[in-house]
This record gives C-alpha cells, structure tokens and sequence, in this order.
C-alpha cells in the first residue's frame, strides 16, 4: 500500500474513531478485492496502531465450484499475511427458501450470524466490513430512488454501536483496484457484480458512469460529503427523538409499546416519524419492511379525528389509535363494548367467554377462610353484608365503589385513571356487585363496605381464573 493510500485511510480511522489501542479486529473476508485491500491494509497498520487483526469466510453455497475457490484464497491469503483465519459453509438458498427470504437478504443475514458468533469467540472488540465510497454512493441514490429522508440519505454509518466499522469508507474502488494491483493481492472477481438485473448494479454500472460523464466527474466524492452533513443533523434529531421517547411512552412490553397521542399530536412531524421508528424497531426488533409510506400512514392514523383506529403493518405489526394513545402491537385488540351479566351463586361457578374468564365461589367460616392465602385473584367478603345476588358484570357508566382504605366513594372511570388501565382493557374487567353496590373491581380494588371485621361469621371466597 502506497503511503497516499494508507493515509487516507488512518484519516478515516482517527477521524471516525473506529479503532482503539489493543482492539482485536475481525475481518469479513469475501475475498474480493474490497475485503482483500481492507484485510491488507489493517496488517499493515497492525503494529503501528497497536492491534491484532483476524479474518473470516462464510461460503454461502450460491456460486458452486467458484465459492469454494473464494474460501481457498482467502485460506492462502490469511496465511501469507499471518492472520488467524475461520471458514463456514451454509446452503444460502436453502436458508432463503426456508425462511421465504430473497437470496441477498438470507445471505446478509447469516454472513452477520457467523461474523458475530466469532467475534464473541475470539473476543474482539470490532467487525470491519470493506464498504467503500463508491458502496455509499450507490447506497445513498439507491434509497433515494426508492424513497427515503434524511436518515435514509445520510447512507451508512462508519461505525456501529455493535462493533461494525467501515474503515474504506473514504476510499474510492479504483484506489482499491489500484492497491490489489500494486500488491499483487490477485483478489477474487463476483462476475454476478456484473450482471445488470440487481438494482445497485443498475446503478453501479450503468447509472453512476453516465452521472459522472454528463455532470459530475466527483459524484462519488459529493455524494459522501452531503451524506456526512446530514448524518450529523441525523444524529442530534435521533438524540432528541430518544429523550423524547422516553418521556412520551405510556407503556412498553414485550408485545405492545403505547406513545402518549396527545403528546405526539403537539411533537414536529420530523421527530415524531422517529418516535414512530423507534417504537417499532424496540418491538420488532428491526424495521425491515417498514417503507415511508407506512410512516404516512400511521402519521395520518394520528391526525384523524376519529378514535378506535386500526392499521396493519407488515410481519404482524398492529398500530391502534385510542383516546389516550398510539399502540403498537402484536396483539388484537378489541374496540368493541362488551356486555354481559352473571348470576354467581354461593358454592358455585359461572364462565364468562365474552372476557374468558371462569369465577368460582365458597362459602366457609371466618376461621377456615384466614388460613387460606388470598391474591390479586382470590378475594374474600363477610357473606352477611351482601344484599340480594352476587352479579358478576361489565361496568355501567356511573359505577361507583368504595375502596378499601379511601373513607369515600369513587367513580370506577377515575379508579381506571388513578391505575393507568388503558381505555381499550377496561372492558375485559369485571364487576362484581350486590343489590347495594360494587364489592370488587376484579384484579384490582375491593370495596370497604364488604370487608371482613371482628364481627364477621360466614366468609365468600370468591376466585376469577383465566380460561
């Protein structure tokens, strides 16, 4: 590597900040000519920044005879250059037809899978991928072409808070070609990066050649600029977004996230299409498959006026839009009003399917009732106090009970409130009540009008189970 070249690319290092003394660095080693330039660029700057550099192959089983050919240079040029070297094979299209994946996303996927499982191996701190500035180039207009903001438009990051760096990411491919060439690397040729039937391709060879001989001689190095610039507005955005999140969630599970709408209705557009990003990448753990057009959607879902909304998003993903908020979810969720009244009986049962739960009664002494364990499920009342039947309901508007310890009377609306129950749940509570009043607020509040006290003889215990 000539000494221009090799500063360009410790600029790129110490600018970025993408190693550190003593870091064990993992290469991804293809065998190209990007990975191979990279894989030979660290070894030379192993001693001077003080790291130890290793290499690994994954031959995915897609080119036949010329993929295992790939995984023997590598093999041979790890060896030269005295670089512990890992190799692992898997049937790539057996993988993607399995898991109903195109080719280029199961490759991704299980080249990172294998990439990450030696990293932890060997225990290095760092992953360097060989993309280079023609790569972000081609990244950028890619998303741009398939519609994108500022955060598609500032390309790829140099590093990754997992690890991955991209240390070429200023050095342009014919640099990279020149170095192979120079150091008689002789690096293996993907003639499938030849064929014009894949997008960036298209791009690469067809669309970038004509903009630099009509326009631009430097797109490439434009390209990298503008998206430099927007990666550091992208950056504080994403930042306030972050704090602004975490201020707004209502509720966050492993199947549902809840953002305040209220506080998104008064949040700029431009944060809260990040909120909205973020709470489904914290759900579904990525946002693969989540175009803009359904960020449009969901903005739209928030600035109707109607409430009890709906919106199907892909792999599963539910957004709901109720009174108090914005849910996202994997789990159905039922607007509808459900209505149903029981008679229980003492020593009896009832179910109820409409909320699908099973309520069982026992009447027993004061005595036998004490040395039984009570939860938030099983509750026990002083049976005389009752008046008339045990009804098990849903709620009435203008339910009101008297909760244990409050000295007064309470609307079950504002119980509900005071416990954060959101509206859309609320329904799927029962109310157990009397001719006089509400004894329980199943799951949640018991009434002090019904409680057992130094008078009490005859006890109803009574037990809501899941169906």
């Amino acid at each position: 590597m000539n000494s221009k070249k090799k500063k360009k690319i410790k600029q790129t290092i110490e600018r970025e900040n993408l190693i550190e003394n003593k870091d064990k660095i993992l290469v991804a080693l293809s065998g190209g000519p990007d990975s191979v330039c990279l894989l030979h660029a660290l070894k030379k700057l192993e001693t001077y920044y003080n790291i130890k550099i290793y290499a690994a192959h994954l031959n995915h089983k897609i080119r036949g005879i010329e993929a295992q050919k790939d995984a023997l240079y590598a093999a041979k040029l790890c060896d030269e250059l005295d670089v512990p070297f890992f190799v692992k094979a898997i049937d790539v299209p057996a993988y993607a037809k399995e898991k109903k994946m195109t080719l280029e996303e199961a490759a991704r996927k299980l080249r990172y899978d294998m990439l990450f499982e030696v990293k932890n191996r060997i225990g290095a701190k760092k992953i360097a991928v060989a993309h280079n500035l023609d790569d972000q180039a081609e990244t950028v207009i890619m998303r741009l072409i398939r519609g994108t903001g500022i955060t598609g438009l500032k390309g790829m990051d140099y590093k990754r808070v997992d690890g991955v760096i991209r240390p070429l990411m200023d050095t342009s491919k014919a640099n990279i070609v020149s170095d192979c060439d120079e150091n008689k690397l002789n690096p293996r040729i993907d003639h499938t990066n030849l064929e014009t039937e894949y997008t960036r391709n298209k791009i690469r060879l067809k669309l970038l050649p004509f903009i630099e001989q009509e326009f631009s001689a430097n797109i490439k190095d434009t390209i990298s600029r503008m998206a430099n610039v927007l990666r550091e507005d992208s950056d504080y955005l994403e930042a306030e977004a972050q704090r602004i999140f975490e201020e707004q969630v209502l509720e966050n599970t492993n199947e549902t996230i809840k953002l305040d709408i209220e506080e998104l209705k008064g949040t700029h557009s431009s944060l809260v299409k990040r909120l909205i990003r973020m709470a489904i990448k914290t759900l579904a753990g990525t946002l693969e498959g989540i175009d803009n057009v359904h960020i449009e959607d969901i903005l739209s879902l928030i600035k109707n006026s109607k409430n009890q909304l709906k919106l199907n998003l892909p792999k599963g993903l539910m957004v709901y839009k109720t009174t108090d908020g914005l849910i996202f979810t994997f789990e159905e969720i039922s607007f509808e009003n459900v209505n149903y009244n029981y008679i229980l009986k003492p020593d009896g049962y009832i179910q109820i399917d409409e909320i699908g739960m099973r309520i069982e009664s026992k009447i027993m002494s004061k005595e036998r009732c004490i040395a039984l364990p009570t939860g938030q499920y099983t509750k026990a009342f002083d049976y005389d106090k009752i008046k008339g039947d045990l009804i098990v309901r849903s709620r009435l508007d203008g339910d009101r009970m008297k909760p244990m310890g409050l000295g007064g009377t309470k609307k079950l609306k504002d119980i509900f409130i005071d416990l954060k129950i959101p509206r859309e749940k609320r329904n799927s509570i029962a109310v157990l009540s009397d001719d006089k009043g509400i004894l329980w607020l199943m799951g949640h509040k018991i009434s002090e009008d019904y409680k057992i006290d130094e008078n009490t003889k005859r006890v109803i215990r009574i037990t809501c189970k899941t169906l």
